[in-house]
């Protein structure tokens, strides 16, 4: 008998071990095939998704199946592309209508006659998804969400155009500034009402937009409801990796260092970015993906950084110096 029980154990192991390498080596192969749709190299992208899910014997999460659809889209292997589209339907009952019928990567799919079928079956979906939702609340947050996002996605390029420190680029985040005044009253009202609102009330958007808002707020406003987010994360109100970001934040402007290493700043001087003052910068990865995070390393590249522990570790007295300035 504790024979046969040592053997279950050492195959659960073995069973244990084996998931663990073909995890590993699907996000290697993920990671490989977004660098080539970046490179719009949309064929060895496909190639990549195809090997990454082989390992997972089929299996692929919603985002990643999403995202190979892309590439088979662009790579004009329209058959492949409605494959994973229509297991994505069926299967994960994908149901944001908005972005798949916006998305130029599968325009290519537009004329087939199967993209009526797919569409209709991801209005279905959306339907039954909010089916329960507060729809009046759900326009409320949309509108918000626009505001909060749609401007703050103009600073870059007129940055590119005017320069950083341009008098255009102070102008437009007093805008931005503007506008958020008026937002966070409007969730302010909301949480103090209802409470932090999960996905099953106000959907998925405009449960990203509750956070979002007080994100963008005041000091005041983030000790304020911080709490209360932390405690929606625990009721699966919230997500914990926004709640991560909120964290950071609210710990930096309260002079400590950040957990997660999502801050980043901008050196006016040299026009490089840099990572914020962080704890314990050897076990950041731990951490990050105890949230959901994914690796600081891969998180830093959109600013064209690259990881380096040793040498942050060595800056680190600098830039809590310059944090404190």
């Amino acid at each position: 008998m504790k024979k046969r029980t040592l053997l279950v154990v050492v195959g659960l192991l073995m069973l244990n071990f084996c998931f663990a390498q073909n995890k590993g080596k699907y996000e290697e192969l993920k990671k490989e095939a977004l660098h080539f749709y970046k490179s719009k190299e949309y064929q060895k992208s496909a190639d990549k998704y195809r090997e990454a899910f082989d390992f997972m014997d089929g299996k692929a999460t919603p985002t990643d199946r999403y995202n190979a659809a892309c590439s088979y889209s662009l790579a004009n292997r329209t058959d492949t592309a409605f494959y994973h589209l229509f297991r994505l339907a069926k299967d994960a009952k994908y149901h944001n209508y908005g972005h798949i019928t916006a998305d130029p990567d599968l325009n290519l799919l537009h004329d087939d006659q199967r993209w009526k079928q797919l569409i209709a079956m991801v209005k279905a979906n959306k339907e039954e998804a909010e089916r329960y939702l507060d729809k009046p609340l759900v326009a409320l947050l949309d509108t918000i969400y626009r505001e909060d996002q749609s401007f703050r996605r103009q600073v870059g390029e007129i940055a590119e155009k005017h320069g950083w420190d341009s008098e255009e680029v102070k102008a437009h985040w007093e805008l931005i500034n503007q506008k958020d005044s008026v937002n966070v009253i409007k969730v302010q009202k909301i949480l103090d009402e209802r409470g932090w609102l999960g996905a099953d009330v106000v959907g998925n958007k405009g449960n990203l937009t509750l956070f979002l808002v007080i994100q963008h707020a005041n000091i005041e406003i983030q000790e304020k409801y911080l709490p209360m987010m932390r405690e929606a994360v625990q009721k699966g109100n919230a997500r914990a990796r926004n709640l991560a970001l909120l964290e950071d934040r609210v710990a930096l402007r309260k002079g400590e260092k950040q957990i997660y290493g999502s801050q980043v700043a901008r050196d006016k001087e040299s026009g490089e970015y840099y990572v914020l003052p962080l704890i314990d910068p050897d076990n950041v990865n731990k951490r990050r993906a105890e949230v959901g995070l994914g690796v600081i390393e891969d998180y830093i590249s959109y600013w064209g950084m690259t990881w380096d522990v040793e040498a942050y570790k060595k800056q680190l007295p600098l830039l809590e110096a310059k944090q404190k300035k």
